[in-house]
């Protein structure tokens, strides 16, 4: 739950937030019982708590391939993001992920805390995915290659152009879109258009794009060697090196970069909106929707935010709590690229070097939205002050107390 202070400034969090504790308390008591779905589903739950409660949307057969997809994924990122792994040893692992998805008898031990023990017994994803449908299987393991080659070119390459960039984020990320278009289509419940493969691509690199900014100061930290996806041609101009943007004396420049940043990533919003209105299936809507607001919402709060480069920056669990209660329709994702961009947009600075470029594509996200003609018929998730009232503490007082005698209760 949200801190006392966050729910007192924000009481509309409330009710979402209940909700949203109560989907944990019911995904935890449905982790099946045999062995290897048990890990793999407890394992998604430890690793990522937001995408364990968004994958509750999907119907038992497509989860389980969902599920599958996502840790063999995460197991093959855990062995590309470790450091520590000489490149020698790291790159024929790389390409030959893929094949070790068959054999139960395979592990690698890398990583730390939930994701050691996802590589050191792996056994149990690979016979989950052993269990899943021929087709199911083919599209898992032909994305995993691709990435796995991927990866290994960019271990040995910096990431210099915004080609590179785009290039990397495709591998990473792009990948994971057209794998997850593949298992919709295996399942039966979608169709692919005859645009399916740039539209997908691009809803991994909007997704992979703002967790890549967010994640600068943890990857630039990262010990025994930084991580650095930032682009040079972008950087270089704002810096010398890419981990001087940390350092308080260069926050205007730091600031500027990050800005730059932001506004590349959002080129691929069109693509996103295109691919999650052409989607039947109600629930594949809701998986794929909910985590894209979260990356609108997600750069509209680190556009220019200098404390990007301080700490973490991140949307508030309740507002989180709010887009996974309130997405169901696409009227719900117009409406909320619509708040999140008008956010963004109120903190351009006409004076940043990217602010014309930045408007420009704030300002046609807001057109498409617009031009639905569904923006009313929906509630905002932003438009709230965040400004307590004494009526609503006293209920939240009360309430509280509620809730913590009944916590006590049971």
């Amino acid at each position: 739950m949200a801190s006392l202070g966050t729910i007192l400034r924000y009481p509309d969090d409330i009710y979402p937030l209940l909700k949203m504790k109560r989907a944990i308390e019911q995904a935890e008591k449905q982790i099946p019982s045999e062995p290897h779905w048990g890990f793999c589903y407890s394992m998604l739950h430890k690793v990522s708590r937001s995408f364990s409660l968004v994958i509750q949307q999907l119907g038992t057969e497509l989860r389980n391939a969902v599920c599958v997809f996502y840790l063999v994924l995460r197991a093959l990122d855990t062995v590309e993001d470790d450091t520590s792994i000489p490149n020698d040893e790291k790159l024929p692992i790389l390409f030959a992920f893929h094949l070790h998805i068959y054999n139960t008898d395979w592990h690698y031990s890398c990583g730390t805390k939930e994701y050691k023990v996802l590589m050191d017994q792996f056994h149990h994803v690979s016979a989950a995915f052993l269990e899943l449908e021929k087709g199911y299987q083919e599209a898992i393991v032909e994305i995993t290659k691709r990435m796995g080659a991927g990866m290994a070119k960019f271990i040995c390459q910096e990431v210099e152009t915004v080609d590179d960039y785009d290039e990397y984020c495709h591998y990473v990320a792009g990948l994971v879109g057209l794998g997850l278009s593949k298992l919709f289509l295996a399942s039966g419940s979608e169709v692919l258009t005859p645009d399916w493969e740039q539209i997908s691509n691009s809803m991994g690199l909007f997704l992979q794009k703002t967790n890549i900014i967010r994640d600068y100061l943890e990857d630039i930290n990262e010990i025994p060697k930084s991580r650095m996806f930032w682009p040079r041609k972008i950087w270089g101009k704002y810096a010398a090196k890419l981990e001087d943007l940390k350092y308080e004396e260069n926050s205007t420049k730091a600031v500027q970069c990050l800005n730059e940043m932001v506004t590349n990533a959002l080129m691929h919003i069109e693509d996103c909106l295109k691919y999650m209105a052409a989607l039947r299936d109600p629930s594949i809507f809701r998986f794929c929707a909910i985590p894209q607001i979260m990356a609108i919402g997600t750069l509209a709060l680190c556009y220019n935010n200098v404390q990007l480069f301080r700490g973490v920056v991140k949307l508030r669990r309740g507002l989180t709590a709010k887009v996974i209660d309130r997405t169901k329709t696409m009227a719900d994702v117009y409406g909320a690229f619509y708040d999140f961009s008008c956010m963004l947009k109120t903190k351009v600075d006409k004076n940043d070097p990217n602010a014309s470029k930045t408007l420009n594509r704030v300002e046609a996200v807001q057109k498409i939205c617009r031009d639905t003609g569904v923006l009313q018929k929906r509630k905002s998730y932003i438009n709230d002050n965040g400004q307590p009232n004494n009526v609503y503490i006293v209920m939240v007082v009360i309430l509280l107390a509620i809730i913590i005698a009944y916590l006590r209760a049971n």
